[in-house]
């Protein structure tokens, strides 16, 4: 008469230790042990890849770019352009997405024509020389990256805005360009946050 509550309350209270320790096990000791390994062997990935300005202020992260302005909102002729973004107001890190626009949509053509005509004046140069990459977005609408292409063009504005050396700064890209990832997997790039950074660092 007594066996089948007996069984019910050991049964209640095996469940509740098996939830207490497998709550142990794998929400405290497995992130723990994934978020240690991180630390140690990949500190600056697993800390969001954060780069810092000379005062030492966290200033943005590698992976995610991010737009530099003046304080009218307009393209700073200081610092190198990243691509369009169609991430919320640009680059929004919570609305990650790309425009959804085909290439006949008559709004993404007609956006890619003001891009280009933006990016030839604030250049200064003709249409022809400017790149894919400047005119449209990325699919996540957060690539930090251009192409050498589109860094080229920018090399003399940002010369001139900031009186260095046309070498210099053509160096300096050069020197931030990283290569197709594995030697053969997609094209040469340039980050905009660590150029800019060491543009920054070349003026001081």
């Amino acid at each position: 008469m007594t066996t089948a509550p007996r069984t019910s309350r050991r049964t209640v209270w095996v469940a509740i230790r098996a939830m207490i320790v497998f709550t142990l096990l794998v929400g405290v000791a497995y992130p723990l042990a994934i978020t240690g390994v991180g630390q140690l062997t990949f500190p600056n990935q697993a800390n969001g890849s954060l780069r810092v300005n000379g005062a030492g202020a966290p200033v943005g992260s590698a992976l995610i770019g991010q737009q530099f302005l003046t304080a009218a909102g307009e393209p700073d002729p200081a610092f190198f352009q990243p691509r369009p973004s169609a991430a919320g107001d640009g680059y929004d890190g919570a609305a990650s997405s790309g425009s959804n626009l085909g290439p006949e949509n008559p709004e993404l053509v007609g956006a890619i024509a003001e891009r280009k005509r933006a990016v030839a004046t604030l250049n200064g140069v003709p249409e022809s020389r400017v790149p894919a990459d400047a005119v449209t977005a990325s699919s996540s609408g957060l690539d930090p990256h251009i192409s050498e292409a589109y860094a080229a063009i920018q090399v003399d504005r940002v010369a001139e805005a900031r009186g260095l050396d046309r070498a210099a700064v053509t160096q300096l890209v050069t020197d931030h360009t990283q290569g197709p990832d594995l030697g053969f997997l997609g094209e040469s790039r340039v980050n905009v946050l660590e150029l800019n950074l060491a543009l920054e660092q070349m003026r001081g």
